[in-house]
């Protein structure tokens, strides 16, 4: 979504004919654009309830910039049938943001976020690391479900398990910054078979 410490010198970062660069990060946000962190940070003093309910008031807002804020109460109500599907206990609204959560609470907690706001592009970094086997086949399951024509995932990942799980349709293998390699599943099953140094 951007690093205050790093600089573009040349090119463009185009979605939807839009230069992302010239895009602050809640511009970026409202363009559609989710990105899941690989260390999800811990927030103390904010309530999850709160954050959830912010993003999503602001998520409106972009559809509709005379929406009204949606009250803690209703928001509490309209929220329970995704904390259901997700299998996150009530409480946990109750709590700071992601502290003391576990690798799957966490990545629970980032698949909410996408289904409240429903983002077209949806990046994941590493989103398989921490993870044990439970927590890892739950998450994928819920990726699966997430997937439609109406949004593209980026998987960033350093292991092939996750993608024995999901439905994909293109793979770029990078080396030194750059793309060396890309193709389909099929690259997948090379790798897996041959190893990178017959790419």
């Amino acid at each position: 979504m951007g690093h205050p410490k790093y600089d573009y010198i040349s090119g463009k970062i185009e979605i939807d004919d839009e230069n992302l660069l010239d895009l602050s990060p809640d511009e970026r946000s409202a363009a559609g654009i989710f990105l899941s962190f690989q260390n999800i940070p811990e927030i103390k003093g904010i309530k999850l309830s709160e954050y959830l309910r912010t993003i999503y008031n602001i998520h409106l807002k972009n559809k509709n910039p005379e929406q009204k804020d949606i009250s803690p109460f209703i928001f509490k109500k309209f929220v329970k049938k995704y904390l259901d599907e997700l299998k996150i206990e009530e409480d946990f609204l109750d709590r700071d943001l992601n502290v003391g959560f576990s690798g799957g609470e966490k990545r629970k907690i980032e698949i909410l976020q996408m289904k409240l706001i429903g983002p077209k592009y949806i990046i994941l970094d590493e989103i398989d690391s921490g993870l044990d086997l439970d927590a890892f086949k739950s998450v994928c399951k819920m990726l699966k479900n997430l997937d439609s024509e109406e949004n593209s995932f980026i998987i960033i990942t350093h292991y092939f398990k996750i993608l024995d799980y999901l439905d994909i349709d293109k793979v770029y293998v990078m080396k030194g910054g750059k793309i060396y390699k890309k193709g389909g599943k099929e690259l997948v099953d090379y790798i897996k078979d041959n190893g990178y140094e017959n790419l």
